[in-house]
């Protein structure tokens, strides 16, 4: 899919002329849930003339994402400027946007819509685009969940099967935006640097309120935002079950976002377009978004450590903070709906005295409690948790958490008792998460150095001394751990035996 702001022509008259209709030109958003309307509410407070246009579903209407009592702390000024932005007069009648309208008369369409409908959504507005002959309208999502094919039976990151597919990510919490005083920082991705540049000029001139960054990491952010969604539910457990015993919570929540982008990482070195995503750009990456220069991801290859800087990460700040903001009870208003399913979680986990039986039973319980499970994009990304560690690579240690946040949902019984106990007691869990972090091999030696009357045991370690004297790497793989049938194992291990077991 070609997604780019510009034609083909390298005459610098009709370049020109195109930046300055770039310049004055209108963002749209098709599909208007929470986060958009919201958006859409902040720009009529801070802006005389906002530049966004709005298009409700069909069926859906442009405000339905508030409740009532939203509405009615509302500036009636500013509920007219947000109905205005989301429909046009047809004559001496006011009918609501669509799609059409938007490409149309903007320059860039996100398509907010979640992963349930974002990728017909994309298909639409690909031919509409094509039929009013408006190629050079950019599409983007914010789709926070990874996306699953039924027919091959594989779930991937939608930015990975569309790589020009634009990606925009911002942090909120319920009634945040909202607020007249606060501010937010969000990123514009886009695999070519000038596209995100232009992108994220458009967006961040909504509202003053709101900074937005570029990055040329499309894919990356969208899988971060993903693995955010499932970790904010760990977080909500984390900080209900374990509200008087807070030591493990700094532990925790480190370990979550650090995972998060160690996963990142490790699908950006995974992408096709790697190649031409550093040496093709007509601007330097490291002079995108913030002063960071690049994180770097360490990798085992063919039994030697590999260090890989990617520059693409230089502008994740926004996004870091997303994950952060996500992981933490805000100090009024609520916390995430992710966030809010861990409280769940945790809530019923302590007057059960287990793990749910399954997704169906933990649905239930947000539903209860007035979290609708359409908006739990967490728990819809964990449910293809398997086939995302499969299809990117993801090594066991960098994933750990939410392997055990899985496990707990959809595991078997006596997996479920062992992750039951490691969640609920913080000296299992606080194992857990300093043990869990160390590569397979590494924790085998450590084994094996507390065992040297076992013969396997002495061969391994004696195997490691002879290769590294030989400056080259050899498991023979003779010691076997088989503590997985003592009774008198930690839980914590018997939950890391399964967990490496299964991937």
């Amino acid at each position: 899919m070609k997604n780019g702001f510009f034609e083909s022509s390298l005459d610098p008259s009709r370049i020109r002329d195109r930046l300055l209709e770039l310049e004055n030109g209108k963002v749209g958003f098709y599909s208007v849930g929470l986060y958009p309307i919201s958006l859409a509410y902040n720009c009529a407070m801070q802006t005389a003339d906002p530049q966004l246009l709005l298009a409700p579903r069909p069926g859906r209407a442009l405000l339905g994402a508030f409740s009532k009592d939203d509405i009615a702390g509302m500036d009636p000024d500013h509920l007219a400027t947000v109905e205005a932005m989301g429909s046009h007069l047809d004559g001496s009648e006011r009918v609501p946007n669509t799609l059409e309208d938007l490409i149309r008369r903007c320059e860039l369409v996100v398509l907010s819509s979640n992963s349930n409908h974002v990728e017909d959504d994309l298909q639409e507005a690909i031919a509409v685009r094509e039929a009013l002959q408006r190629e050079h309208v950019v599409l983007a999502c914010l789709a926070g969940s990874f996306t699953h094919d039924p027919i091959a039976n594989e779930a991937y990151v939608l930015c990975d099967k569309t790589p020009n597919l634009a990606f925009f990510s911002g942090f909120h919490r319920h009634g945040a935006l909202r607020n007249p005083l606060d501010s937010f920082t969000a990123n514009f991705c886009h695999p070519d640097a000038l596209s995100a540049l232009l992108g994220a000029r458009m967006l961040d001139r909504l509202s003053p309120n709101i900074q937005v960054s570029p990055g040329v990491h499309n894919i990356e952010g969208q899988y971060i935002k993903a693995a955010k969604n499932m970790a904010s539910i760990f977080a909500g457990f984390g900080y209900t079950f374990h509200s008087e015993n807070p030591g493990v919570l700094p532990t925790l929540l480190t370990l979550l976002l650090e995972q998060c982008l160690d996963q990142a990482a490790t699908v950006s070195i995974s992408r096709r377009d790697r190649q031409r995503l550093y040496h093709r750009q007509a601007i330097a990456l490291t002079e995108l978004g913030y002063g960071v220069q690049r994180i770097e991801a360490a990798l085992v290859r063919d039994g030697d450590m590999e260090k890989v800087r990617d520059h693409t990460f230089s502008q994740l700040t926004a996004m870091v903070a997303d994950v952060r903001g996500s992981m933490m009870p805000p100090t009024i208003g609520n916390p995430t709906r992710n966030f809010q399913a861990g409280v769940q979680l945790a809530l019923q986990m302590r007057q059960l005295g287990r793990c749910p039986n399954g997704i169906e039973e933990l649905e239930q319980w947000c539903e209860d409690a007035g979290i609708a499970k359409g908006g739990l994009e967490g728990l819809r990304s964990l449910r293809y948790w398997p086939q995302i560690v499969r299809q990117y690579g993801i090594a066991v240690h960098d994933a750990s958490l939410i392997n055990l946040l899985y496990m707990a949902v959809f595991g078997r019984q006596a997996s479920k008792e062992s992750a039951f106990e490691v969640m609920t007691q913080s000296r299992e869990l606080s194992n857990y998460c300093q043990e869990s972090v160390r590569p397979t091999h590494s924790r085998r030696y450590a084994e094996a150095l507390q065992n040297l009357d076992n013969p396997a045991a002495m061969d391994l370690v004696v195997s490691a001394v002879v290769a590294a004297l030989a400056r080259r790497s050899k498991d023979d793989g003779s010691f076997v751990d088989d503590a997985s049938d003592d009774d008198d194992m930690p839980a914590y291990l018997k939950a890391m035996n399964v967990i490496e077991t299964v991937w």
